[in-house]
């Protein structure tokens, strides 16, 4: 069996609908909660790290200093071009692993829409996301690491998606939430952000429910196809 590291840092922000491409592309996964421990270091430590999101900053170090542990990990692994997939936090980790500035954008992004892909994001795996309603649920943006490729952004946020060559890609919308299978417990565990950013959940539990089993389906075939374009 190949080996995946989960770092998590919100029990109901978890693998979701990656899970079962996951395991059919043979891998075992392993969830590291923040707060006990990291995945090993080095090229033997993991074949496959995942990051995901949280709602804390890159830049909010010192008052949560396992970022900088998750960076220092991040750094050695984006060195080596080792396979790694980051989610919302994650992605925003990688791209400040990379040297590129992360802070807020000003505005809360919360809510069900489809990302725009560039021209370089639509000949990536991405492209099962086109025109798919997916999760976005952040208030943080990034700038473009060096020598990453643009490809997807959003009307309120250029870089929504970026990779680095074929083993690293960051993805700052929620495309593993399956909106078939409600999003209550991010409704509840995000409740305090949703009223202090103005945001009805019933909104987003409708957008929920329109989008079906649709996305479910495209995020699968999408992490398919990333994993099978992996190279050692």
């Amino acid at each position: 069996m190949k080996t995946a590291s989960v770092i998590r840092h919100v029990h109901f922000e978890d693998l979701g609908t990656f899970a079962e491409p996951l395991a059919r592309a043979g891998f075992e996964f392993t969830y590291y909660d923040v707060g006990h421990g990291l995945p090993p270091r080095g090229p033997a430590g993991t074949d496959l790290l995942i990051v995901l999101g949280a709602p804390v900053g890159v830049y909010e170090g010192d008052t949560y200093p396992f970022l900088h542990d998750e960076i220092d990990l991040l750094t050695a692994r984006l060195k080596a071009r080792q396979p790694t997939l980051g989610i919302c936090l994650g992605a925003q980790l990688i791209a400040g692993a990379l040297g590129a500035k992360v802070y807020p954008s000003g505005v809360k992004e919360i809510g069900w829409g489809p990302i725009e892909l560039t021209e370089a994001g639509a000949s990536t795996p991405l492209r099962h996301l086109a025109q798919t309603p997916v999760l976005h649920w952040h208030g943080d943006t990034f700038d473009l690491p060096p020598g990453a490729i643009h490809l997807a952004s959003t009307a309120v946020c250029c870089n929504q998606a970026f990779c680095v060559g074929p083993n690293i890609l960051g993805m700052q919308f929620h495309a593993e939430a399956d909106p078939s299978d409600g999003i209550e417990a991010w409704l509840v565990g995000h409740a305090a952000e949703l009223a202090s950013a103005g945001i009805d959940p019933r909104m987003l539990r409708a957008g929920a429910k329109a989008g079906g089993t649709s996305l479910a389906a495209k995020a699968r075939d999408m992490v398919t196809e990333w994993l099978n374009g992996l190279r050692p």
